[in-house]
């Protein structure tokens, strides 16, 4: 048994874990659940004795798990996967773990066959697949066939078939009398896997019970109830007759009506009474995903700010239905962000909207242009993408405009007039003719 009294752990200005008291009973499959940061990795490497708490205590079978004499063969344990020799191969990671531990050697086999690693014994770890390092960090775990069993996501990057064998797994070693702690962020998985339950949130305790119990506690059950498609009408009086009642309706997407707050035989009675023909009527409670939502959605520190769909954000009282978010993917529009009405461009876009019309090409096909222009001579007015093209007047002239410049400013050089100048420069004055050199200073020159 594992049991922890008072358990705090903190580092520096964070309080990691705060006032911890739990725990964990053989012959049952436990389930640690809370959210990212919550603390449940911190709690499980204090249980083994990796971090030494701040305030309080936790034992294994009654003893700090440094003070267990020969620890290995009482208690197994997977916390990451990855802490594995790449070089080493599967059977040479087990033996050197069974050497250390006084272990027989045949155990390494055993446990090889018991999760599926026999016929990949002698490849190097950094080789294996990431279910394939869950397995071997579930044989390690194994290898002392210890009573108490610690599980950090054990399900983590297995195929279908893995995950259904790590569950009958760990039934089986609680079947056995041993003690299963397994934390796990798949609610669907440890509902089907777990008989009781420890939540955390933000390093405090928020619910120490049974699966069945927890759901009860932070949801509603609810019953769903569906009239013919082809007779509208009958829906209509259905609606006001669980009204009148006191019920509390909400309409799903595919037509049918999420009823609570009246018994179903009641909802029977109501209807037979009414004369409404029911296609539908069927109990259904909430599941485990949907539990602890409510119960853990003012202890996330991680969430985004635009996601609604989970119903985190829009207040939901205990016990009142997630509601569905729009439909999303192929065939649907994406949904509007907070603050936008349709049709109203995204303020996050990076960039101002395009201010060209579809189809409208931003830089138009360069025109062949005529000659250049003969040297002194300006060059023709030719229409830019910011000047309309000249006219033609009345009396047959072209007419053009003219471009004047902004006061104060210079008149930046248009791009395409050419490089030529307007104006032939003026040629330099005649210069006196220059004294005939002396031939013999200049031979001395060349001679240095």
């Amino acid at each position: 048994m594992i049991e922890a009294v008072g358990l705090t752990k903190r580092y520096g200005a964070k309080t990691a874990v705060h006032n911890l008291s739990f725990q964990v009973r053989p012959g049952a499959v436990t389930g640690f659940l809370g959210p990212n940061g919550s603390g449940k990795s911190t709690t499980m490497r204090m249980i083994l004795g990796l971090d030494e708490p701040t305030a309080g205590q936790v034992t294994v079978g009654g003893y700090p798990f440094r003070r267990l004499p020969n620890a290995p063969r009482q208690v197994g344990a997977l916390l990451d996967a990855k802490a594995v020799h790449g070089g080493r191969s599967a059977r040479h990671h087990l033996l050197c773990l069974a050497q250390l531990s006084g272990i027989p050697a045949r155990r390494v086999d055993e446990v090889l066959g018991v999760v599926g690693l026999q016929e990949v014994a002698k490849k190097r770890s950094k080789s294996f697949s990431l279910g394939m390092g869950q397995r071997l960090g579930i044989a390690a775990a194994l290898l002392g066939d210890p009573q108490v069993l610690l599980f950090d996501e054990p399900v983590n990057g297995l195929d279908p078939e893995g995950i259904l064998w790590v569950r009958n797994l760990m039934k089986q070693l609680a079947a056995e009398g041993r003690t299963v702690f397994v934390s796990s962020h798949l609610m669907s998985e440890m509902a089907l896997t777990a008989d009781h339950l420890i939540v955390i949130g933000r390093g405090q305790l928020l619910a120490d019970m049974s699966v069945t119990d927890f759901i009860s506690a932070n949801s509603a059950d609810f019953a769903r109830v569906r009239t013919p498609d082809t007779e509208p009408q009958q829906r209509e009086k259905l609606l006001a007759a669980l009204a009148e009642a006191g019920g509390q309706v909400q309409p799903e997407q595919d037509g049918a009506l999420r009823v609570s707050g009246i018994p179903l035989p009641r909802i029977s009675d109501l209807a037979h009474g009414a004369d409404i023909r029911l296609w539908e009527l069927s109990p259904h409670r909430a599941s485990l995903e949907e539990a602890y939502m409510r119960m853990t959605q003012g202890a996330v520190d991680y969430r985004s700010t635009q996601d609604l769909r989970a119903g985190l954000q829009q207040g939901l009282a205990p016990g009142q239905p997630v509601q569905p978010g729009p439909p999303q993917g192929w065939g649907h529009p994406a949904p509007q962000g907070p603050g936008m009405a349709p049709g109203q461009p995204n303020p996050y876009a990076s960039g101002p909207p395009h201010p060209y019309a579809p189809g409208q090409q931003p830089y138009p096909a360069q025109q062949p242009g005529p000659a250049a222009a003969a040297p002194g001579q300006p060059l023709p007015q030719q229409p830019t993408p910011h000047q309309p093209p000249p006219q033609q007047a009345a009396g047959g002239s072209p007419r053009t405009t003219q471009l004047r410049a902004l006061p104060d400013q210079p008149t930046a050089p248009s791009p395409y007039e050419a490089a030529a100048p307007s104006a032939p420069a003026p040629s330099p004055a005649a210069q006196p003719p220059a004294a005939p050199a002396d031939l013999n200073k200049r031979d001395n020159e060349d001679a240095r």
